[in-house]
């Protein structure tokens, strides 16, 4: 029997999965600050920058559906924010256009996750507010010299070609453990989607280079 979203009240079929009301407890493992939310950026504390972790997590029907569905949304929300403050702190122009292109692509495919799974994020977890941009910038770019005009540039492509290798390889692995289902479709959609960004900043690196 079809039911509906209780955020944006649309009407579900029997086997959506919906997120609306999924909630995680995340604590800081520095300050012991505690939060809610279905995905926190970089798994990181807004107040003092340490690591978070999850100690209350959804237990209800479609567990581990949840699950697949929350993991996939924080490895992309961690590439939208990278994105997003790498695009306004760098002064070299093709950078940027490649950063705010990147930055758009992730921005599409975290609002078609929000929309397939009825997620409805809460505002922090997208738009931060300026001092917490700044307390995670410091951890984000931790050894990348923006000031170097020289010599940052490079340094920001290696990092986002890493990640989204590192992003790429995880969801091709999670895939690879699963049999045939939608939680399976999810990681193999979302690796296709990190493969294509590592071939564009690999090529936009080489042609920075050449």
């Amino acid at each position: 029997m079809a039911s509906s979203c209780p955020k944006c009240h649309q009407l579900l079929d029997d086997d959506t999965i919906c997120c609306a009301d999924v909630k995680y407890t995340w604590k800081c493992k520095a300050c012991g600050k505690l939060s809610t939310g279905f995905a926190v950026p970089y798994g990181r504390c807004y107040l003092c920058g340490g690591q978070n972790e999850v100690v209350k997590g959804y237990s209800g029907a479609g567990a581990e559906q949840i699950k697949a569905v929350n993991e996939a949304v924080q490895y992309e929300l961690d590439m939208y924010h990278f994105y997003r403050l790498a695009a306004a702190k760098t002064a070299d122009a093709e950078l940027k256009e490649v950063l705010v292109d990147m930055f758009g692509k992730e921005q599409d495919h975290l609002s078609e996750l929000e929309s397939k799974y009825h997620l409805h994020l809460e505002s922090d977890a997208k738009n931060p507010s300026a001092a917490k941009d700044e307390i995670m910038a410091t951890w984000i770019f931790e050894g990348i010299d923006f000031k170097n005009a020289a010599g940052h540039v490079t340094q920001v492509y290696d990092k986002a070609i890493a990640m989204e290798r590192r992003t790429r390889d995880h969801f091709k692995a999670r895939a690879a453990a699963l049999p045939v289902g939608p939680e399976r479709d999810v990681y193999l959609e979302l690796a296709a989607e990190e493969e294509d960004h590592v071939a564009l900043l690999e090529t936009e690196r080489a042609q920075y280079e050449g």
